[in-house]
């Protein structure tokens, strides 16, 4: 037997504290109604259940009084795009959606479900959802790959009657949007004379360049591996041909990354790639570099500095850190406190600017967004969401 074909003993992850905190899991279901004798026991369960099953089937809305039904998320998964980490698979995706459980619970007061689906099939999964969406009262899907997670979304939105979220778009894109307001503010720029150019046309990159739409900017460009999105390519897919028709077609601009960053106001990297420190050179005056790609930014922030009055990272350990747990929570909680049939452009609208507002006079040039742990994020968030909810007619209570 050779060195390379002996067999290797399993890895062993004893006293690693990461490893430890995830031993068993990161969350529990726990009962809010005690069962401790034989009266609460023949209420919590047979017979007094059955007269509230019968109330239920003949008015179904009493649901979502007397469930956990509409405090309760599916955060569903396939594990094609966990993080930076890729296509790792179903079971592999699992301690990241518990994570996600544990945020929604801790920021928005949401209980979730991690769902891990064992299928990459897109009708398969939207099967499934549509299958089980009666037990909650919200469909948050995560780490889905482009271009299926768009397929994906918008047949559950148009197939149920409760919020369907895929956070890694919108959630990106409501704080995306926040702290560009405030970065706008900061440096002068209305939205309409503003050239952004946004690195990476997956999910996080089609959303983001939808809201800024939305918001007002009207010079946009995303790129991909091969150069800005124009209908000018042969190469497009239909969601990069859709987007194309939106942004880079009204201006007429095409071409390479150097193309696009010459002269730029604002660069939003959710791409993963790197952006050579000549070309960060060319962009505008007190430019703004979101390098948004987690652990390597696009464009490091000690390079970022040298060219652009605003930086901000997905990451903790610099300022302005854009991180999904400031929206998605609230979001939540504010569509289901009102018992929303839906997400709107408007509910997110109204997200963004809610969260930049939370920024008030502590503005500056590393403070454009709040921090993850400003207890007034969620609530804020939630009344914004909540309030945007009854203006676009989808709120039911």
């Amino acid at each position: 037997m050779t060195e390379s074909t002996l067999p290797t003993e399993p890895a062993t992850y004893d006293g690693d504290p990461v490893f430890e905190l995830h031993r068993g899991g990161k969350m529990a279901i726990t009962a809010t109604a005690s069962v401790s004798d034989k009266d609460s026991l023949s209420m919590a369960y047979t017979p007094g259940v059955a007269r509230v099953c019968t109330a239920i089937a003949e008015q179904p809305d009493l649901a979502h009084t007397y469930t956990w039904v509409p405090n309760t998320v599916a955060v569903v998964t396939d594990g094609t795009a966990v993080l930076g980490l890729g296509d790792i698979g179903p079971a592999a995706a699992m301690p990241v959606m518990e994570g996600k459980a544990v945020l929604f619970k801790e920021f928005g007061g949401v209980d979730s479900i991690p769902i891990c689906l064992d299928t990459t099939d897109v009708d398969e999964i939207v099967e499934t959802v549509i299958r089980m969406a009666p037990s909650f009262g919200g469909i948050n899907l995560e780490d889905i790959s482009a271009p299926r997670c768009f397929e994906i979304e918008d047949r559950l939105k148009e197939a149920l009657d409760i919020p369907v979220f895929h956070d890694d778009q919108h959630g990106t894109a409501v704080v995306t949007l926040a702290a560009l307001m405030n970065s706008l503010k900061l440096t002068g720029r209305d939205p309409e004379t503003t050239r952004v150019v946004i690195s990476g046309a997956g999910a996080a990159g089609v959303a983001v360049a939808k809201i800024l739409l939305e918001f007002g900017i009207k010079d946009l460009v995303l790129l991909d591996r091969k150069g800005i999105i124009s209908s000018t390519r042969s190469d497009l897919t239909a969601s990069k041909k859709a987007i194309a028709e939106l942004t880079a077609d009204t201006t007429g601009r095409s071409g390479s990354l150097a193309d696009a960053m010459s002269g730029a106001d604002v660069y939003v990297g959710v791409s993963g790639g790197t952006v050579p420190e000549e070309l960060v050179a060319t962009m505008a005056d007190q430019g703004i570099v979101f390098a948004m790609a987690n652990p390597n930014p696009e464009i490091h922030p000690d390079v970022a500095h040298k060219y652009a009055s605003i930086v901000a990272t997905g990451r903790s350990d610099f300022p302005n850190q854009i991180n999904n747990v400031l929206a998605f929570p609230g979001i939540f909680r504010g569509a289901i406190d009102v018992h929303a049939s839906s997400i709107t452009e408007g509910m997110k609208l109204a997200a963004a600017q809610a969260l930049a507002a939370l920024v008030g006079d502590d503005l500056a040039a590393d403070k454009i967004i709040p921090e993850p742990f400003d207890p007034r994020v969620g609530p804020a968030v939630a009344a914004a969401v909540a309030d945007a909810a009854r203006a676009d007619g989808v709120a039911r209570q």
